[in-house]
């Protein structure tokens, strides 16, 4: 039997999704001896570690036909194709299509061109590959927008995932049904800036028209979680669903990225310092149980130890518990990549003391835990997770993909313990 295809996935959950469905297409195309890697692009550390498994897998499998795809391979696919270890260089949206895959096939490896990366802004569409139970066997992400019409100066994704498409409504209703009826019991909408989805369609639906059309139409679906969302595009819909809808589940991952407004003047954000607040003031009012989670960059360029602080008290200030805390990185052909630098060490300084400031922010939430009850959807027969996505251990197996309920008695190693 022929050896099937390796993939190694890099960054963040929509390519982890989009890996699931290349394996798909390439076992459907007959694709074998092949190393894949898709790459992310958002930091240069990202890309660095791209390179060094690009190479470790080269020397894991010297025969086989390396291919190369996702985020970096579209914004510089010359550097890829350079690499002595390459085979192929695949764009973002090549790696989606079923006939890529076709000409991958190995009575073909040698009749297609090297490198296939085309505009990734002339797409006006996402891609129709869905996959019905990619994530863990109790929770299921549904990729429901791709790609960003916004130019933050520090980001470099909107040349890797183009500009922000939608996936109707009615598709993701079906795949969701599809999903519950296999026992999922929790549903993950995912995209690049989920906040926008529904811009590019008939009658510019929002967010929160998908949200409440999904737990109307899906009665069945015990849990929606929706992935980070940009604050200051939130509707009136989606507001209404945190007011009113249980399912939603209290946990929000927002993309803050600073706070101080200069600073996010020069990232060219659109929102301030005090409309983060507001936003979590009102979300807080609306579902008192709600937790939030938050993207914030170390180091920004001009940042100054007062504009730090800022965003080191918002933490705080907003209550925040789930930081994901990025030192600044330059990428090339951005604005902000021209703009005075931060001293590396003061960027490394600062990045920790955010990432202390958020070990602290999750202490205080498990510590609050303690003697209340909570629902908890089993990832493990030892180990599930909160509504706010805590980790909660049990002593005895539970059921793997139910939600049981749960009271929660103690804090230990950085979970909550039932």
């Amino acid at each position: 039997m022929a050896d099937a295809p390796i993939f190694s996935n890099h960054g963040c959950r929509l390519n982890a999704y989009e890996t699931a469905a290349m394996t798909e297409l390439a076992e459907a195309a007959g694709v074998t001896n092949a190393v894949v890697v898709n790459t992310c692009a958002v930091t240069s550390q990202a890309v660095a570690k791209a390179r060094q498994d690009i190479r470790k897998l080269r020397r894991a499998h010297p025969d086989a036909t390396l291919i190369v795809t996702g985020c970096a391979a579209q914004t510089d696919p010359g550097s890829f194709s350079a690499m002595p270890e390459v085979d192929r260089v695949i764009g973002n949206t090549e790696k989606m299509a079923p006939e890529t895959w076709a000409d991958l096939a190995p009575d073909l490896i040698g009749q297609t061109e090297a490198v296939q990366v085309d505009d990734i802004m002339s797409v006006r569409e996402t891609a129709g590959h869905l996959i019905d139970g990619f994530g863990t066997r109790s929770r299921a992400y549904v990729q429901v927008q791709n790609g960003c019409d916004h130019r933050c100066t520090f980001c470099i994704i909107p040349f890797g995932r183009g500009n922000s498409r939608s996936v109707p409504a009615g598709v993701v209703v079906d795949q969701i049904k599809r999903l519950v009826d296999r026992g999922f019991q929790e549903v993950v909408l995912t995209g690049v800036d989920l906040t926008s989805w529904g811009a590019d369609l008939p009658a510019a639906p929002r967010l929160g028209d998908l949200v409440l059309r999904i737990l109307k139409l899906v009665p069945d679906l015990p849990r929606l979680r929706i992935s980070s969302i940009d604050s200051i595009e939130v509707d009136a819909a989606l507001m209404q669903a945190i007011a009113t809808e249980p399912r939603l589940m209290p946990h929000l991952h927002l993309s803050l990225q600073h706070g101080d407004d200069l600073i996010l003047k020069r990232m060219k954000r659109r929102h301030l310092r005090d409309d983060a607040l507001r936003f979590v003031e009102e979300a807080r009012r609306l579902r008192p149980d709600m937790t939030f989670g938050a993207d914030i960059i170390a180091g920004f360029p001009t940042e100054t130890e007062a504009a730090f602080d800022n965003s080191l008290a918002l933490v705080e200030e907003a209550d925040l518990t789930w930081l994901h805390v990025f030192p600044y990185s330059p990428r090339p052909g951005t604005p902000a990549a021209r703009m005075p630098a931060v001293p590396g060490p003061a960027i490394k300084a600062r990045a920790a003391r955010l990432r202390a400031a958020g070990d602290q922010a999750v202490a205080r939430h498990l510590a609050a835990q303690v003697g209340r009850a909570h629902d908890v959807l089993m990832e493990n027969p030892r180990m599930g997770r909160t509504a706010q996505f805590a980790e909660v251990r049990f002593d005895t197996d539970r059921p793997v993909g139910q939600i049981v309920p749960a009271t929660i008695r103690a804090v230990q190693d950085g979970q909550l313990v039932a």
